[in-house]
């Protein structure tokens, strides 16, 4: 514990580091490989074995009387790996890229300490640590999502995710307040033994799904997610979307499966339902969308959605008593939150790449990339698969436990669950099927084709810095996917304390398969398939030589007589994604088209142009938003008020409160 506090501390003392080294030249590389030392370190002294027992300490810091309580358990000890294995490859990531930043000293006093408030919600055991830590987490991203303030559309952004920030604090803060008045203590040992009533029970879970969700992008608390990403830097965008999220999850795990206690059937219904929708919207937008880091921000909306399907899987089997199946969703959701990790980080570096060579985010823009950034196309690609839930990368095994776990659903009592859970599963898996299909059209408009643009055309490979950042999380996702079992076992202690089961010792099962439950009913054997994909792609490519033995000779294609080269003649994103947008969008948003063909015979261009608008920021923000207005413009009387009527309103307001006391 000692040597942990030590590195957070670390990280902390980077801000004023980065303030004394702001006139020298080198000060970001300086600040980034100290970001991502110290992170290595706190990732290797989180995966040490250190038993079954949680280490716990306290310092004198904070309020008098309550002091700072650390602990770290099983399922904390997880989620510091996978915010310092994030933020150990976005340090490196950053130290290549940062050299693009033209302002640097908007990011550097920021980012170590963004890392150290993770870490620092993860470590607390006490709630005045959790939510100040929280709230230095979120200010601190704040600042980092406000780097390129210069950009009216970056600030706007930035104030929205500083509102959702604040509405997901205070939420919390009104649990914690909840609970410690049912207990009289603000400690998670006093709070986990003390006696709830339904009514507290029911409004903390409330305000935590609130809380957590809002800092993790569940719908409909998303809409910060789609703007802050693409305003911050890349390597802040992976942050937050591969491990800021991951935090949030955490709070909600840490509420509903220990502090709160013996969960009741009813929990599971709003992860479920708000899970699946999630997923659902997340991915519909993820299709249509023409902004890369948008693109890859409602994936990430996509696959909290998931996350939230098999936890609320998990509090369903384990309030009726069925350990095996909670241990198995359980896991699946922790190992979607590491496997989640490391794709999405890698797809934002890749994202970021393409940036610093084009400029560009664009999508339409872009393309033919993969000639002039070939490592770049090859790393990217490999995390699209990834991300798109193929096998034999990790992005697959995760969401094929979770349907496993539906598919031990019929034994729930419940007939409302009875019903849900199918719905969910459909749902999820037309999820799985749109999100290949939105990674098909990433890659494809971005790496293949004809460049779209000059800019493009003049892209060159990006530095080995990102290079090797990309490389190594794109690696761990091939080992994740081909040797799950490993990991598996690493997240059974953390399934065993939460949900009183797990699942069994994937390390007895032969040949370096998983089986949820046995080996009877279901296994998976990812260096199989990884070896299957090999063998027959190296076969067919040797069939085909022996088949055709010439010399293969590059031609044109045959372009019907004409000769234009113009990118234009390719498919863009918007006619990749029209299918889609046409038959299922309206779900998710309201769509307009805009037609304008020039006569037969006219050689002026023809225009084609979309407009979608969410729904939700429609429907219920944009009203939310004027009724805030309405309600400001009517109180800003109290502004103007002379200071004779302040003091007769204080003192209206004393009265007032002696009145109630009194009572």
């Amino acid at each position: 514990m000692t040597l942990i506090l030590i590195c957070v501390a670390g990280l902390l003392a980077l801000t004023p580091l980065a303030l004394y080294w702001r006139g020298r030249d080198d000060v970001s590389r300086r600040i980034y490989a100290g970001a991502g030392g110290l992170c290595a370190a706190l990732f290797l002294l989180d995966i040490l074995p250190r038993g079954a027992d949680a280490l716990t300490t306290t310092l004198p810091l904070g309020l008098p009387w309550i002091g700072m309580h650390l602990r770290i358990d099983p399922l904390s000890g997880f989620f510091l790996a996978v915010v310092n294995l994030g933020g150990a490859a976005a340090s490196a990531y950053a130290i290549g890229y940062g050299a693009h930043e033209k302002d640097p000293m908007r990011i550097l006093p920021f980012f170590g300490a963004f890392i150290a408030g993770m870490n620092g919600v993860l470590l607390a055991d006490d709630a005045f640590t959790f939510l100040v830590c929280w709230e230095f987490m979120s200010l601190s991203s704040f600042a980092l999502v406000l780097a390129h303030h210069h950009e009216a559309e970056n600030r706007a952004a930035a104030y929205v995710y500083l509102m959702m920030a604040s509405f997901g604090t205070m939420c919390l803060l009104m649990a914690f307040g909840l609970l410690a008045g049912a207990t009289g203590a603000y400690g998670f040992d006093a709070i986990r033994l003390a006696a709830k009533s339904p009514w507290t029970t029911g409004a903390v879970l409330a305000l935590a799904t609130l809380g957590a969700g809002s800092k993790a992008g569940l719908v409909p608390l998303h809409i910060w997610l789609p703007l802050a990403h693409p305003a911050a830097p890349s390597h802040v965008s992976a942050l937050m979307s591969g491990v800021m999220t991951k935090v949030a999850i955490y709070g909600f795990i840490r509420f509903t499966f220990d502090l709160l206690g013996a969960p009741s059937f009813w929990w599971a219904l709003h992860p479920l339902v708000f899970g699946a929708l999630s997923a659902l919207i997340g991915v519909l937008f993820a299709t249509s969308q023409s902004d890369l880091k948008k693109l890859l921000a409602y994936s990430t909306i996509e696959n909290i959605g998931i996350i939230f399907i098999a936890l609320g899987l998990a509090l369903a089997f384990k309030a009726n008593g069925q350990a095996l199946p909670a241990a198995l969703a359980f896991t699946a959701a922790l190992l979607h939150v590491f496997n989640h990790s490391l794709f999405k980080s890698a797809l934002f570096f890749g994202a970021g790449a393409a940036l610093a060579a084009t400029g560009e985010r664009n999508i339409e823009r872009l393309g033919g990339l993969i000639h002039s950034m070939p490592r770049t196309a090859f790393l990217f690609l490999a995390a699209c698969v990834a991300a798109a839930a193929l096998p034999p990368l990790n992005g697959f095994v995760s969401e094929w436990l979770i349907f496993q776990a539906i598919l031990l659903s019929p034994a729930l009592p419940q007939w409302t669950l009875k019903l849900a859970t199918p719905a969910v599963g459909v749902t999820l898996a037309l999820t799985a099927a749109l999100g290949a299909a939105a990674f098909v059209r990433a890659f494809g408009i971005v790496f293949l084709g004809r460049p779209r643009s000059a800019e493009a055309e003049k892209a060159r490979e990006t530095d080995q810095w990102s290079l090797g950042s990309m490389a190594v999380l794109v690696t761990l996702c091939l080992i994740a996917g081909v040797l799950p079992s490993v990991l598996i076992d690493t997240i059974s202690p953390a399934a065993a304390d939460f949900v009183g089961g797990r699942m069994p010792t994937q390390a007895d099962v032969a040949w370096l398969s998983i089986a949820p439950v046995a080996e009877s009913r279901s296994s998976y054997n990812g260096l199989l398939v990884f070896l299957f994909i090999l063998v027959s792609s190296f076969g067919t490519r040797r069939f085909i030589q022996w088949l055709w033995p010439r010399p293969i000779r590059r031609a044109p294609a045959w372009d019907c007589g004409f000769v234009d080269k113009s990118p234009l003649t390719q498919y863009t994103a918007s006619s990749f994604a029209q299918p889609f947008r046409r038959t299922l969008g309206h779900i998710a948003f309201s769509v307009r088209e805009h037609l304008d063909m020039p006569p037969p015979g006219s050689t002026r261009p023809a225009y084609f142009a979309v407009e979608t608008d969410e729904r939700f920021v429609t429907y219920f923000y944009e009203p939310l938003t004027r009724a805030v207005w309405f309600c400001a413009r009517r109180l800003n009387v109290f502004s103007v008020m002379s200071i004779q009527e302040y003091l007769a309103l204080v003192f209206a307001a004393l009265v007032f409160m002696l009145v109630i006391v009194a009572l």
